[in-house]
């Protein structure tokens, strides 16, 4: 998936949650991308917010170390 395109969904998310208090709308956030977002959007994501995170709601960014990451193979 393009990280465009996961900016797009993850940023609606954030729109989502944006009337809503940060103490609210950060863990709203990660927890809609843990309980739905398979692990390679994930990784995706994260890879995206290492080069820079641009595009990102602030939101999500402030969400970030709340999502889970995806375990490397061993």
């Amino acid at each position: 998936m393009k990280s465009e395109k996961l900016v797009y969904m993850a940023n609606q998310i954030a729109t989502f949650f944006k009337s809503q208090p940060a103490e609210t709308a950060v863990p709203g956030i990660s927890g809609h991308i843990n309980d739905f977002w398979e692990p390679r959007m994930r990784s995706a994501l994260f890879a995206h917010i290492e080069k820079g995170g641009d595009g990102l709601d602030p939101l999500v960014l402030a969400a970030a170390p709340h999502i889970r990451k995806v375990k490397e193979p061993a």
